[in-house]
């Protein structure tokens, strides 16, 4: 399990594809430190499995079902990426539930600058709508956000210079593909719910 809070603003060293998977070797000096073989490392927001490391970098295997989910696929050599390591048991809790498993993506379609912040657009695919509430929480690219702004196919997060200067959302410009990961508390309720709403039916 993660937080959302990234650790390190690491970068593509190489990326090999398969016929439907790709091998990723990643620079990430902070998030390998204490890194050990089948370690858990969120990178762009989705959890991955570390396969080898050294002190600077580490490897991951990356299965054709997250290349089409995410955004994974679409990274190149010198690519910039969000690193987080697994939250450990005594840590502090500073995101939100965050699972690493991305629900889809989103493209940026508008940012707007204040003075040393900015708000950010986003595209909501039609399947996550239900699941994104003004005040909520939401993952994009492994940051763990607040909700500003939702519309029925959009939503909108306020990124702070901290945000801006240490993770990718800072450079990301309009038109980029970003992946995101709803609130998984809202699909559990919503499958209670239906779940006892079947139940009644049945059992009236």
């Amino acid at each position: 399990m993660f937080t959302g809070i990234v650790e390190e603003l690491g970068s593509v060293e190489s990326i090999e594809h398969g016929h439907d998977s790709a091998v990723l070797r990643l620079h990430g000096p902070l998030v390998v430190a204490d890194a050990l073989h089948g370690a858990s490392i969120a990178v762009n927001g989705v959890c991955l499995t570390v396969v080898d490391h050294d002190h600077e970098s580490f490897t991951v295997d990356v299965m054709a079902e997250t290349l089409q989910r995410s955004s994974l696929g679409a990274l190149q050599a010198g690519s910039p990426v969000n690193l987080e390591r697994a939250m450990a048991a005594d840590g502090r809790f500073g995101g939100h539930v965050v699972q690493g498993h991305v629900d889809g993506t989103g493209t940026i379609t508008a940012r707007q600058a204040g003075d040393r912040w900015e708000v950010v657009t986003i595209s909501l695919p039609p399947s996550l709508s239900r699941y994104v509430v003004e005040k909520g929480s939401i993952t994009v690219d492994g940051v763990s956000l607040t909700v500003s702004t939702v519309t029925d196919d959009t939503f909108s997060v306020s990124l702070i210079p901290t945000t801006l200067a240490l993770t990718t959302l800072g450079r990301k410009t309009i038109g980029a593909t970003v992946n995101l990961e709803v609130d998984v508390i809202a699909k559990y309720v919503e499958r209670l719910v239906a779940a006892g709403a079947l139940t009644e039916e049945q059992h009236p």
